[in-house]
């Protein structure tokens, strides 16, 4: 079947043709008459298959008609990244060309004043982030009351990135009951549960399996040591079958790293991550595309949805901790039927994320040698789960009740605690030794006279408090006494050292 028996427009069959495009995928072949039809749509799809323009071709035929008011757009396009917004944005430039369409791309990174112009003058298609969108429309720049089209692209990554509450609130700022396409390469329950709601008898189009891998990429494993996988990448990339090579790592620290590392081996390389600068990572996808190098070290910000092409490799620095990013970094390579290679580096610690992602995609990784030569073997799964449990992750009901009684030989050793947390000697104790006798040097504990003072209680605080409660009655004021002498101060209290003056502290100048 070819485009033309799609229902398409004359305009939009030329402009598709000049873009190289012969014969729809099959995605594109259910879903644009599907929304041509006016019908809401759920489309699942494995990564590369078309997605973007399955919706992209369909719209601008039926906003071919019509006009946008200021302020009001009349189709509604949500992403997860502002990569992959504007890569839709490229698409409707590219296949509406010979369409007066106005489109507008609110995404983040970009001065607002730009987008407050487009806004103004009004648009056709909105493509923005949920973020930035929801900015706008605080700022009162912007109304939803007239979306005629709303669709949600790669809402799975939507779940993972925690947009599905503001993709509700957006929802909810929509007065009319709009067509609503959704697409997904995965369908995690969240997004079933997002999709039975928003969806009134929707189309169901699933091309493949959801978190199917491509027929089309051949997956490779490396088990390697962590401290050699430096060595092994630049072995893998002198290789003379890896024309161009999409680098993922887990996080930007090792994005940084990696890219550093081969620069300084003369390798033509770039990074992308979330820390650069919005015009900076649009210039980098771009020099990719152009082939300006063939060498991309990224973060999984390029993961989902990026049309790049020609990319022949696809190497996981890093094995993804969730299994269904593995579907989408591997889904750069091997698009519009090319051939393509994933090759993944797992430590020997990585066995257990390696079996969850065998475990979604349903088959076995080729595993290769090394550099050195020698496949590695992953340390056994039971071992890391084991190792793995600390903290939030130990199961419950593991912890160990204490013994009833402490161990023999050391009852007699246990002393009891005050309410303020100070040690306090245990009167019940059998055991307990006798309190020392006073020695020669010691002088006597000196006996309360009738004009001191009883000593005060103590609350848990250690504040002196008047015991009421009790019928004690509240100390009276005690007339001023006068000074005494030097002689009479040698054996009282130390202020601050308790009721007895160390001997050492009451020795006179003869040292008696």
């Amino acid at each position: 079947m070819e485009f033309a028996y799609l229902g398409l427009s004359d305009e939009l069959l030329g402009a598709v043709k000049d873009a190289g495009y012969k014969t729809p995928t099959q995605i594109k072949k259910q879903a644009i008459p599907a929304v041509l039809q006016g019908r809401n749509l759920l489309g699942i799809a494995q990564t590369g298959t078309g997605k973007t323009a399955s919706f992209v071709l369909p719209m601008i035929d039926i906003l071919a008609s019509g006009r946008a008011r200021a302020r009001m757009s009349r189709t509604l396009i949500l992403e997860p990244t502002r990569e992959l917004a504007a890569q839709v944005d490229e698409s409707f430039i590219k296949y509406g060309k010979n369409h007066k369409l106005t489109t507008a791309l609110l995404i983040g990174g970009v001065s607002f004043v730009e987008q407050f112009k487009k806004l103004d003058r009004g648009v056709d298609v909105l493509i923005a982030t949920p973020g930035r969108l929801l900015d706008h429309f605080a700022r009162g720049k912007l109304m939803l009351t007239g979306v005629e089209i709303f669709v949600v692209d790669e809402a799975d990554r939507m779940l993972d990135m925690g947009f599905i509450p503001d993709v509700e609130k957006i929802w909810k700022l929509m007065t009319k009951n709009p067509q609503t396409l959704f697409f997904s390469a995965t369908m995690p329950p969240p997004v079933k549960r997002l999709t039975d709601r928003f969806l009134n008898d929707p189309k169901i189009i699933e091309v493949a399996p959801p978190a199917t891998a491509p027929e089309t990429v051949k997956q490779q494993l490396m088990v390697v040591a962590y401290r050699n996988k430096d060595k092994a990448l630049k072995t893998i990339l002198n290789s003379d079958e890896v024309k161009s090579a999409l680098i993922f790592c887990n996080r930007k620290k090792e994005v940084k790293a990696v890219h550093s590392s081969l620069r300084k081996a003369r390798f033509q390389a770039e990074q992308l991550h979330g820390d650069m600068a919005q015009l900076d990572r649009m210039e980098v996808l771009a020099g990719f595309k152009d082939k300006s190098f063939r060498i991309l070290v990224a973060s999984d910000v390029a993961a989902r949805g990026l049309d790049i092409p020609e990319v022949s490799h696809v190497i996981n620095y890093d094995v993804p901790e969730h299994p269904e990013d593995y579907v989408h970094r591997i889904g750069r390579t091997g698009r519009a039927g090319l051939k393509g290679c994933s090759i993944t580096m797992a430590t020997p610690k990585d066995g257990f994320y390696v079996a969850a992602i065998e475990k979604l995609i349903g088959q076995k990784i080729e595993k290769i040698a090394d550099g050195d030569g020698a496949a590695k073997a992953f340390e056994p799964v039971e071992e890391k789960e084991k190792k793995g449990q600390r903290g939030r992750n130990k199961k419950r009901g593991t912890r160990q009740a204490k013994p009833s009684k402490p161990p023999s030989g050391q009852q007699n050793k246990k002393q009891s605690s005050s309410k303020g947390g100070h040690w306090k000697p245990d009167d019940n104790a059998k055991d307990q030794a006798p309190k020392p006798a006073a020695t020669k040097d010691q002088a006597p504990k000196p006996a309360a006279t009738k004009d001191q003072a009883p000593k005060p209680a103590a609350t848990k605080g250690g504040h002196w408090k008047p015991d009421d409660e009790e019928g004690t009655k509240p100390a009276t004021k005690q007339p001023e006494q006068k000074k005494p002498q030097k002689s009479q101060t040698k054996n009282k209290p130390v202020i601050g050292m308790g009721d007895d003056m160390p001997a050492f502290m009451r020795r006179d100048k003869s040292g008696k």
